[in-house]
């Protein structure tokens, strides 16, 4: 089987594709005046047939996992034909979603038994009136009882994500109100450094703090590093044992934090991009229309890998094609 790597010895075992530039809220760091339509890119989001030939392509390289993102990936109507497909017809093992969490009091049931394996939430404070700042919805509490209802019906693959913002949730208080919710709930809860995108440099300026401030509060509370395998990702862990839940860190500005890059990422409309913040994208549209395309297909991807580069350089200020986190899944 060929495995797909680069010339600087990483493995890509996981893809994060995107069904959707489409979001349904307005959060200040990805899409402040909500979603808008491209007019330069007419293109339609993948379809089925699409997204099942792709998946089955990456299957056959090595890849284990999709994640699928957005936009918010729930928005489309054929959103839980998707899961079904990728679990059950393309060879991928782990399928999972980073969600904004709308309605998923409602569906909780439904994402389980569609064959879902994991769940990314952004939460990205448990103070109502601050998440509704953030996001501009006040959907908090159906959210929470959306997580109570997958640990009840005994879904335990749960991670929580918060950007974490200068002055807004940054605060001893705000590390705290999480430490305690993850003292009863089995979730991973993790800080997400604020990115810098094509269309975000005054928030960026205004918002962006490091990551360090949160890492000295959790060893000033004795939790300990827990260290993973090579291809875990650039997430660093957490544990406490008197705590159900762990924390985490992801943090793009540190230095070699791109040095266990592990993933792929497709748009929405079929273009593969190397990464997130990477200048350029190569469209797979065309071989994914007959499934005799296989080859092919599996025959260009592997050919760009020598593209990918050792480093997004975000330190130095670049942003590549990325203007803003909705059109690449974040």
């Amino acid at each position: 089987m060929n495995i797909l790597k680069d010339s600087f010895g990483r493995s890509f075992p996981y893809i994060r594709l995107s069904i959707s530039d489409v979001c349904n809220f307005k959060c200040g760091y990805c899409l402040p005046n909500g979603y808008q339509v491209d007019k330069n890119d007419s293109r339609k989001f993948l379809h089925l047939d699409e997204i099942k030939r792709l998946a089955k392509c990456f299957s056959e390289l090595g890849v284990n996992k999709i994640r699928i993102t957005g936009g918010e990936p729930t928005v489309r109507k054929d959103f839980f034909d998707i899961i079904k497909v990728l679990k059950f017809e393309s060879g991928i093992q782990n399928v999972s979603i980073t969600t904004n969490g709308y309605k998923l009091d409602k569906k909780a049931e439904q994402l389980v038994n569609s064959g879902l394996t994991g769940i990314n939430i952004s939460i990205d404070s448990l103070d109502k009136e601050i998440f509704k700042n953030i996001t501009g919805h006040d959907r908090l509490p159906e959210i929470l009882n959306g997580i109570e209802n997958l640990q009840n019906i005994g879904f335990e693959n749960i991670k929580i994500n918060a950007v974490l913002l200068n002055g807004i949730n940054s605060s001893i208080k705000d590390f705290n109100t999480w430490a305690k919710y993850i003292e009863t709930n089995k979730v991973d809860f993790r800080y997400i450094e604020l990115m810098r995108t094509g269309d975000n440099l005054d928030y960026f300026n205004k918002y962006h703090v490091s990551s360090k401030i949160f890492k000295e509060y959790l060893k000033e509370n004795k939790w300990i590093y827990q260290t993973f395998g090579k291809d875990a990702g650039p997430s660093l862990n957490y544990i406490n044992p008197k705590f159900k839940g762990k924390f985490g860190v992801i943090a793009p500005y540190s230095k070699d934090f791109c040095k266990s890059c592990n993933r792929l990422r497709i748009t929405s409309r079929g273009d593969l991009r190397l990464c997130l913040f990477g200048n350029t994208g190569i469209n797979l549209r065309h071989l994914l229309q007959k499934d005799d395309q296989l080859i092919e297909l599996k025959d260009l991807i592997m050919k760009q890998m020598q593209f990918k580069k050792e480093s997004h350089y975000l330190e130095l200020g670049n942003t590549g094609s990325t203007i803003n986190l909705s059109k690449t899944g974040g």
